[in-house]
C-alpha cells in the first residue's frame, strides 16, 4: 500500500527510538505516537522488559502502564484494590465541568446505574434491533459512489453509529449529527484539534447538557420508553441524579455507542487493505465474519487504556504500587501480546482465539454494549460483501491524536461493485 510508505517509515523511526531510550524516560501516554501511529514498539518494549512500568513526568503526572494482557485481567477482575471510582482516564477530570459516570464509579452505585439501562442491549432488544441495523446499512452502502474517492469515516462509520444512537437515545433523527459532535468534544481536550479552548469545550457541553436535559423532563411525563434518555428519566437510582451525573452518563453512553464502533468500522477496511490475503479469505468464506468482527475488535482497540487507581498497597508482576498511584491498563498492548496472539500484529480474520481480545474490558467494567457493537460490525460486513468486490483505501489516513481513543476522521476508499 503505497500511501502507507510515510507511516511505515516513521514506525522504523519509531522503533529506533523504542529500544534506544533509556526505560525510565519512556511515556506512552504522548498522544503524537498514537495519532502518527507508531506507539506499536514502545509497548512491544515495555511487555518484553518491564510489564508494569513506573513513569514519574508525564503531562498528567505519575502513572503505572500494565502492557501484559494476563496483568491487566487481573487488574481488571480486582475492583477492590483497583477502584474506578472518579476517572478512568490518565487525564485529571476538571473541577470546574465535572462529569461522573457509571464507568467511574465503584459498587454499589456502580451496579445500580448499569442496571438501569442494560435492558437497551437486553437480547430480545438486540434481536428487535438488529432488523432496523440492516435496513439502514443496505441504504447507507446503495448511496455510496463507484469508482470515485469518498471519505468511508464520514459516509458510513460515522453515519450508521450516529443514526443507531438516534435510535437507542430516541434522539431526534434530523439533529443525529449533534451526537457526533458532542462525542467528539466529550472526549477531546484543546491540544487534539477538536477543540480550541477548554472555555469552548465547555460551552458545548453545556449546550449538550441543556438539550438533553429538555428530553429529560419530557421523556419524565410520559410513561417509560425504549429508550436510553426514558430509562434514565424513570429508573429508581437514576431519575434524581444533579445534572452533571446526568450528562456524564449520557456522554458515557454517546461515546460507548459512538466512537468505538465507528472506529472499528474504519479499522477493519483498512485492515483489510493491509492484509488483502484476509479480504480473499472472506469472501471465499463469509462464514467466518463473525469472528472477523472479534479480530477488528481485537486488531484495532479502539479504546487503547483504561484507568484505575490503586486502593491499598498491592503487589503486580513483582512491583510495588503504592495507594494512591494511577495504573494504567494499556488494552491496545494487551492484545498485540505476543504470549496469547500469535503473529499479533496481522489481522487474521479466522484467528482461533480473536475473542480473547481485552477490547471490552473485563469484570465488572466489561462495556455495556459489546454485543450491540458486535452485532453493527456483523451486518454491515454481512451487507457489504454481496454490494462490493473491493474497497481500496487510496490516501493516507487521518488518525485522532488522542491517547483514550484510537480513531479515524479520514479514510479516503474508491469501491468497486461486484
Amino acid at each position: 500500500m503505497r500511501h502507507l510508505e510515510r507511516e511505515r517509515l516513521a514506525l522504523a523511526a519509531a522503533r529506533e527510538r523504542a529500544y534506544s531510550m533509556p526505560l525510565e524516560e519512556m511515556d506512552v501516554t504522548d498522544r503524537h505516537l498514537f495519532g502518527d501511529n507508531v506507539h506499536w514498539p514502545y509497548f512491544e518494549r515495555l511487555r518484553a522488559e518491564d510489564p508494569v512500568h513506573y513513569h514519574e513526568a508525564s503531562l498528567f503526572g505519575p502513572y503505572w502502564s500494565i502492557t501484559r494482557h494476563a496483568d491487566m485481567m487481573k487488574v481488571d477482575a480486582n475492583h477492590t484494590q483497583f477502584s474506578s471510582e472518579g476517572n478512568v482516564t490518565v487525564h485529571e477530570q476538571r473541577d470546574e465541568f465535572p462529569l461522573p459516570m457509571f464507568i467511574a464509579m465503584d459498587p454499589p452505585k456502580h451496579d445500580e446505574q448499569r442496571k438501569t439501562v442494560a435492558p437497551v442491549v437486553a437480547p430480545r432488544n438486540l434481536a428487535a434491533l438488529e432488523t432496523t441495523i440492516r435496513e439502514r446499512a443496505r441504504k447507507i452502502l446503495d448511496s455510496l459512489p463507484i469508482g470515485e474517492p469518498f471519505n468511508w469515516v464520514d459516509r458510513v462509520s460515522i453515519e450508521l453509529t450516529t443514526q443507531m444512537l438516534a435510535t437507542l437515545l430516541d434522539f431526534p433523527f434530523e439533529e443525529r449529527r449533534k451526537l457526533t459532535r458532542w462525542s467528539d468534544v466529550a472526549s477531546n481536550g484543546p491540544l487534539t484539534g477538536v477543540v480550541e479552548s477548554h472555555e469552548q469545550r465547555r460551552a458545548e457541553l453545556t449546550e449538550c447538557l441543556q438539550y438533553f436535559l429538555k428530553l429529560r423532563a419530557e421523556r419524565a411525563q410520559r410513561p417509560i420508553g425504549n429508550d436510553l434518555i426514558s430509562m434514565l428519566a424513570h429508573g429508581e437510582s437514576t431519575r434524581d441524579m444533579d445534572d452533571h451525573e446526568f450528562l456524564g452518563n449520557l456522554i458515557l453512553l454517546i461515546v460507548g455507542g459512538n466512537d468505538t464502533t465507528r472506529n472499528s468500522i474504519s479499522g477493519g477496511v483498512l485492515a483489510l487493505n493491509e492484509y488483502p490475503d484476509q479480504f480473499t479469505k472472506l469472501r471465499e468464506d463469509p462464514a467466518v465474519i463473525p469472528n472477523m468482527v472479534a479480530e477488528i475488535i481485537r486488531w484495532q482497540t479502539p479504546i487503547p487504556h483504561m484507568r484505575r487507581t490503586a486502593t491499598t498497597d498491592v503487589e503486580l508482576g513483582g512491583k510495588r504500587i503504592p495507594k494512591g498511584d494511577k495504573v494504567l491498563m494499556w488494552y491496545v498492548s494487551g492484545n498485540r501480546d505476543e504470549r496469547v496472539f500469535g503473529d499479533a500484529d496481522a489481522l487474521v480474520v479466522d484467528r482461533h482465539n480473536a475473542r480473547n481480545h481485552v477490547s471490552f474490558g473485563y469484570g465488572i467494567h466489561r462495556c455495556m454494549g459489546n454485543r450491540l457493537a458486535e452485532m453493527q460490525l456483523r451486518v454491515l460486513w454481512e451487507e457489504i460483501l454481496p454490494r462490493f468486490a473491493d474497497i481500496e483505501v487510496v490516501g493516507e489516513p487521518v488518525r485522532t491524536r488522542s491517547n483514550f481513543l484510537r480513531g479515524y476522521t479520514e479514510l479516503p476508499v474508491v469501491l468497486t461493485r461486484n
